[in-house]
C-alpha cells in the first residue's frame, strides 16, 4: 500500500484528485463543439433542409423509414423534413451551447442524450455491426453529463457559488 502524496506544485491537493475533479471536462469540451459544428454544417448546408434532393433530410429520412427500429418516428420527421431538420439542428447548436458554457448543463446532456437517442433508433439502426453506429456512442457519452452536469468551469458552478454567498453558505 502506497502511503506517499502526490501534490501540484501550485498546492492544490493531489494531482489525482485534480485529475478526477476535471475528468468530465475533456468529454464536456468534445460533445459541446461536436453539437455546435453539428448544428452549424446543417444550418448552413442549403441541400439539407429540403424536403427531396441529394442530401436532403427528407430523402435521408426515406431511406431509412424501412430499416429503423421506429419507423413511427421518422413518419413524424416526413410530415415535414424541413421543419424536422430545423429543429434538429437548433437543438443540436442549443445542447452544444449549453454543454460548452456549464449553463444548465444537466438538461443540455439530457438533451443531447434524446438527440442521440432518436438518431439511434432511426438513421443509424441497421449499421452493422451495431458499434458502427456513432449515435450509440454518443447516447452512452452524454449519460456522465446527465448524472454530474458541469460542476466545474460553468456558468452552473457560478450562480451556485453566487446563491450560496447570498444565503450565508445555505443552498
Amino acid at each position: 500500500m502506497r502511503t506517499d502524496v502526490h501534490t501540484s506544485s501550485r498546492g492544490g491537493g493531489d494531482w489525482r484528485d485534480n485529475a478526477t475533479r476535471y475528468a468530465l471536462l475533456p468529454l464536456r469540451i468534445f460533445l459541446g463543439v461536436t453539437f455546435v459544428y453539428a448544428g452549424l454544417d446543417k444550418l448552413t448546408d442549403s441541400a439539407f433542409m429540403k424536403d427531396a434532393g441529394a442530401g436532403s433530410v427528407g430523402d435521408m429520412m426515406r431511406a431509412v423509414r424501412d430499416s429503423s427500429a421506429v419507423p413511427a418516428l421518422v413518419d413524424l420527421a416526413l410530415k415535414n423534413p424541413p421543419g424536422f431538420g430545423y429543429a434538429i439542428a437548433l437543438g443540436e447548436l442549443a445542447v452544444g451551447i449549453g454543454t460548452l458554457l456549464g449553463l444548465l448543463a444537466r438538461l443540455a446532456a439530457l438533451g443531447g442524450a434524446l438527440i442521440s437517442l432518436s438518431l439511434w433508433l432511426t438513421v443509424s439502426w441497421a449499421s452493422d455491426p451495431y458499434y458502427y453506429g456513432n449515435d450509440l456512442a454518443y447516447l452512452v457519452a452524454w449519460l456522465p453529463l446527465v448524472l454530474a452536469g458541469a460542476p466545474l468551469l460553468s456558468l452552473d458552478a457560478a450562480l451556485r457559488s453566487r446563491r450560496r454567498r447570498r444565503t450565508g453558505g445555505y443552498r
